[in-house]
């Protein structure tokens, strides 16, 4: 895909943390990630937050032009929301809410290096796919191999008999925006649900969504 061509998911859901991190590489990390996403006209599904790697992001896609939607529960708004909110602001009773709501909204995951609540988050979207609740790309963005040792773990899950080989496939991970970006519009899954996809309730399944709705 060229640079600024339109993608093929509409909007992709970023999960990352309240805070920067200690170096400068993490926020360089969250800016290039929204210059990638408005230069493929990719609108933005994120916590809410105006703070740390969450506000770096949600500026950076607002201010390209594209749509910014922030999911945030009630309790953490004087927490994570300093100053004026970035876009349209929804906000949820709890994080069981704010999770669904997010995977509802969003065509495709990545996840930003971030704390317990990230990993939380996106590892509950791997969980999913691996169900066979959805069928959407999930991604780790391995910023300076900050997700080294969480994908080696995953290895030795599936060494240990504890992941299956082909679920091990479901997440993508690359150590900047633009390739990340290019597997996940690459890919299909292939992985042997645990369930069949058409076994979970059908309103689960079209609360969630499970294909890229495409630009007509």
């Amino acid at each position: 895909m060229e640079g600024g061509s339109r993608s093929k998911f509409k909007r992709v859901c970023v999960f990352c943390g309240s805070n920067p991190g200690n170096r400068d590489v993490f926020s360089v990390a969250a800016t290039l990630l929204g210059d990638e996403m408005v230069n493929r006209k990719i609108d933005l599904v994120y916590g809410g937050g105006s703070v740390g790697l969450m506000g770096m992001i949600s500026q950076r896609v607002f201010d390209g032009g594209c749509h910014v939607l922030g999911v945030i529960p009630k309790a953490l708004v004087p927490l994570e929301i300093s100053g004026e909110p970035v876009g349209e602001v929804l906000i949820v009773s709890d994080m069981h809410e704010r999770k669904a709501e997010m995977a509802r909204q969003a065509d495709a995951f990545i996840a930003l290096p971030g704390g317990y609540g990230t990993m939380e988050e996106v590892l509950e979207m791997i969980t999913w796919s691996q169900l066979g609740i959805h069928k959407k790309p999930v991604g780790l963005l391995n910023i300076d191999g900050y997700y080294n040792n969480l994908l080696a773990l995953f290895d030795n899950g599936v060494k240990e008999g504890f992941i299956k080989p082909g679920a091990r496939d479901i997440v993508l991970s690359a150590s900047n925006a633009l390739d990340l970006l290019k597997k996940m519009e690459q890919y299909t899954p292939e992985h042997e649900h645990v369930a069949p996809h058409e076994s979970w309730q059908v309103g689960q399944m079209e609360q969630l969504g499970n294909y890229p709705r495409k630009e007509g």
